[in-house]
């Protein structure tokens, strides 16, 4: 509920009136931080200064935000505290949105384009892009972010420290715009000799009781078990890694067969062979940006070379349109 409070001219005010965007900023941190102390460390404010804050901000609104305990666990948010600091994080993700984009418009053609990215993408697919979008820009300073969960990288985009990011299709939800830039279909990677997949194809039925290695934790969406539609395959695997390298590389000495996409597989290994796996979904890479946010000239050509690049990956692989 929003307190309605009377001026002394006889003025009716509401206390939106009241609230100052560092009012929002320190409640947030608390939130995150779990403690009043944290949050002044990492506001650099003083502890009083971030307590007389949140207070100013209770009795604007007539709520109280923060139950004060004591003990091991000092603090809690109020289910009024609850719902306020989730619109002040969006509040703060916007700010520092606009903040990012007046620093674009300064820059023009200049100045810094960052890229989000994560490991399969930036092995086979990045390198190419950047290739021909230097040439074109060459006053432009690509700074590159990698991660292995494009979720967080989602985030970065959100709170505007990311103009762009590589994502793997569905994304999360979000304030977002896309590009489908290629199918990524999954595969089986097994040794070179193995008689795995001898037929040139396997089915995921094939890999029943197969001692399996593949992707470290990640949405379940994007889970190689819930892509197979197996849940049950999860019992199999033996390991799973963020490096795609060490993936291939566990094949190769006979560990475990990995279920991997196809970007993840290095094409020169000689030591292991990768087998089509009929009847999944293939993955789809694109890329994404903040739909509200000013889109830099630049950025606008980086997705434009992403595509040509992803069309000419994908046609001399499989001879086809990079996505359906």
């Amino acid at each position: 509920m929003v307190s309605i409070s009377r001026r002394n001219d006889g003025t009716v005010t509401d206390a939106s009136e009241s609230l100052e965007l560092r009012h929002l900023v320190a409640l947030s941190a608390i939130a995150r931080t779990g403690s009043f102390s944290r949050a002044a460390e990492e506001l650099g404010y003083t502890q009083s200064a971030v307590s007389q804050q949140v207070a100013r901000l209770e009795r604007a609104l007539g709520e109280t935000l923060v139950e004060r305990r004591g003990g091991p666990r000092a603090i809690a948010l109020t289910p009024a505290g609850q719902v306020l600091v989730r619109h002040a994080d969006a509040i703060v993700a916007r700010l520092q949105s606009a903040r990012a984009d007046l620093r674009a418009v300064a820059d023009g053609e200049v100045g810094t384009l960052r890229i989000g990215c994560y490991q399969s993408v930036g092995a086979r697919l990045l390198p190419r892009i950047l290739h021909d979008f230097v040439a074109s820009w060459p006053q432009v300073q690509v700074e590159l972010h990698e991660h292995e969960d494009d979720a967080e990288l989602l985030a970065m985009v959100e709170h505007g420290e990311l103009d762009l990011t590589f994502v793997a299709l569905p994304m999360t939800p979000g304030p977002f715009e896309h590009r489908e830039l290629l199918e990524d279909p999954y595969v089986a990677v097994v040794q070179r000799d193995s008689p795995l997949g001898s037929t040139g194809r396997l089915r995921p039925s094939d890999l029943d009781g197969v001692p399996l290695v593949t992707y470290g934790r990640m949405r379940d969406v994007h889970s190689i078990e819930q892509r197979l539609g197996r849940p049950e395959l999860a019992d199999q695997i033996l390991i799973r890694s963020h490096d795609n390298g060490t993936i291939i590389g566990l094949v190769a000495e006979g560990v475990g067969t990995a279920v991997v996409s196809w970007l993840s597989v290095d094409p020169a290994r000689a030591d292991v062979r990768t087998v089509p796996i009929d009847g999944i979904p293939p993955r789809i890479v694109g890329i994404a940006w903040h739909r509200d946010r000013y889109h830099l000239p630049a950025a606008r050509s980086f997705v434009r070379v992403a595509r040509e690049q992803a069309y000419a990956v994908h046609e001399a692989a499989f001879g086809s349109h990079p996505t359906s």
